[in-house]
């Protein structure tokens, strides 16, 4: 692989000259640093060490990571070409176990490989075509998203964000920071309060960073600090992402993110969830049936490759938490606001979605 050069629009995720673009989330805030992959392997690599992570940008990458690999694919006929893609693919699914994106764009990628007529040619560029789709898809619904988000926020606001949920954590534009900048865009004064978010400290590096970069108000706040400032007055509202949602609500984001949630009802404060469609995993009914991704000790036990913690001492370091869906005011989609009771299971809800005439609750036809 070798480093592009820096590009002035933000894209988390690209295909340039035959190749797989990545920003480096590790190097940030130091730089902004663009690593071009050439083998769908490395591709598989950069997500499992969370070079690209956020549910989104994840599942974008696989799906480009695929493509990519069906490239270099000589295969007699379409038979053993489809084995390719199908071990391909297992590859990906194994990355990373939570984000349900990865694995939505994975069996999109699939479909469109079992269902194209032709040859193995065709098919390679079939794939390519669907995976820069996705790209677009995932843009454009984020600042549809945003819209819907922008709305539901008072004309001043302060917005407490937990992780990262910002353009890094998808192809661009974002999912919780989409309706900041959402919001920002309409003209509404706001100011994000962003956790730092232990142990790898993507809201301070990440979070931080984006807003930064967009000249958008932002503190970084220690994760036990969002309780005191709640108490003080001083957070209007809670918005997050998520890495898969059951159909009952409950949601997987960052660890940490149950306890916000939990100080936020205590003190009457708004949690909003912003995520994409692709997000909801309805064939599950409860949080209870998602898996979550343990992670290695290093990231709790050092800092910047500095020990911080006692030599053997044991270490539990889930990558995710699970939110009740009793505890999210509303999820934020590219379709609209959804409101409790959640049934994402139901059909009708996601498959005949409107807006009721106040544009800020989604209703079944």
């Amino acid at each position: 692989m070798q480093f592009g050069q820096q590009k002035k629009t933000l894209q988390t995720v690209a295909w340039e000259a035959g190749k797989v673009r990545l920003i480096d989330q590790t190097a940030l805030p130091d730089k902004l640093q663009y690593v071009d992959y050439a083998d769908w392997r490395d591709v598989s690599e950069a997500i499992r060490t969370m070079v690209v992570r956020g549910a989104p940008a994840i599942g974008c990458a696989a799906a480009l990571g695929m493509a990519l690999g069906s490239r270099g694919i000589i295969a007699d006929g379409r038979d053993s070409f489809l084995r390719r893609i199908m071990g391909m693919a297992d590859t990906f699914r194994a990355s990373r176990p939570t984000a349900v994106n990865l694995f939505w764009a994975i069996d999109r990628i699939i479909s469109v490989a079992e269902h194209t007529d032709g040859n193995p040619v065709d098919i390679k560029d079939a794939i390519l075509a669907e995976a820069l789709q996705m790209l677009d898809e995932d843009i454009a619904g984020n600042k549809a998203l945003g819209k819907y988000g922008a709305e539901l926020l008072p004309d001043t606001v302060n917005i407490l964000t937990h992780c990262n949920a910002g353009a890094l954590a998808t192809v661009g534009y974002g999912t919780a920071l989409g309706v900041v900048r959402a919001a920002v865009e309409e003209g509404k004064k706001v100011h994000v309060f962003a956790d730092e978010t232990r142990p790898r400290l993507q809201g301070m590096k990440l979070t931080a960073w984006e807003l930064t970069q967009d000249g958008i108000g932002v503190t970084v706040i220690a994760d036990n600090m969002a309780a005191s400032l709640m108490r003080q007055g001083k957070i209007d509202c809670v918005i997050v992402g998520a890495d898969r949602i059951a159909s009952n609500g409950d949601t997987a984001n960052k660890i940490g993110t149950y306890g916000v949630a939990v100080l936020a009802k205590h003190h009457n404060i708004p949690f909003y969830v912003a995520a994409p469609f692709s997000t909801i995993d309805s064939k599950l009914l409860s949080g209870v049936q998602i898996p979550i991704e343990q992670r290695e000790s290093i990231e709790m036990t050092h800092l910047e490759g500095l020990r911080i913690a006692p030599e053997n001492v044991s270490v539990l370091n889930p990558a995710f938490d699970i939110t009740p869906g009793e505890l999210v005011t509303a999820f934020i989609t590219e379709r609209g606001v959804v409101r409790p009771p959640y049934d994402f299971a139901d059909s009708r809800l996601v498959s005949n979605l409107i807006e009721d005439e106040d544009r800020d609750v989604i209703t079944v036809a």
